[in-house]
């Protein structure tokens, strides 16, 4: 989760999160090096007097800031279109849930089982136990497999809710009405904190997600205890 004064992301725990990564660190390097040009490029103009009068109409240097952008662009978005079609794309999954947003909590359906649902609501300030976190532990946190891939079908009973969860690169919005699904698969157990990121209400800022991703055996063990 992210710890106080961060800059960056949050620990990748996906790899779809890894790519998201790879993809932010490769598009700050062109735009690094772009302002680089420009700034060096302006600093040459405002500190020298000498004007090179073969370049100022030159064909040569109009195809050249005409064609260097483009090509600049094909390699931001080539890899950009790539994550975005390894996101929308559901392999087989092992195992689905439906979430449904409510002012103001969660709820959760193991579709799998027969009898498996829970409501996830926030632990109010006063009832946190020492070492828990404010506005960001729930009652109720959702158990999942990890190293699985698992469907997660998004939904909302009342107005626009967005489900996300940022070191998984999870972020649905959850619409009256749609379903909306997206794919997760954790390559390490864990906790992992997520909150409502659209604005809903009065208490949209109290709609906390909590994913334990815990080893095959362990999750197996939790589903039979709570049927």
């Amino acid at each position: 989760m992210a710890y106080p004064f961060q800059l960056g992301f949050q620990d990748a725990a996906s790899p779809i999160m890894e790519e998201l990564l790879h993809f932010h660190d490769h598009t700050l390097m062109i735009v690094f090096l772009i302002s680089s040009l420009v700034l060096y490029i302006i600093t040459l103009m405002l500190t020298t007097k000498l004007t090179h009068t073969s370049t100022m109409d030159a064909q040569e240097v109009e195809t050249v800031w005409t064609i260097l952008p483009a090509i600049i662009l094909i390699l931001i978005a080539l890899p950009s279109l790539r994550i975005l079609y390894m996101m929308d794309e559901v392999n087989n999954p092992s195992l689905t849930v439906k979430t449904m947003g409510h002012q103001w909590y969660w709820s959760y359906e193991y579709t799998d089982y027969e009898d498996l649902s829970f409501d996830s609501y926030m632990i109010p300030t006063s009832d946190l136990k020492p070492g828990e976190l404010r506005l960001l532990e729930v009652d109720n946190r959702v158990v999942l497999p990890m190293e699985m891939t698992i469907r997660m079908l998004v939904s909302s009973e009342d107005v626009l809710h967005s489900w996300a969860v940022p070191s998984l690169g999870l972020k649905t919005d959850a619409i009256p009405g749609r379903l909306n699904q997206t794919t997760l698969m954790s390559t390490r157990p864990g906790l992992f904190y997520g909150q409502c990121s659209e604005i809903c209400g009065s208490n949209h800022s109290f709609m906390p997600i909590v994913l334990e991703l815990v080893p095959l055996e362990t999750f197996e063990k939790w589903s039979v205890s709570m049927l």
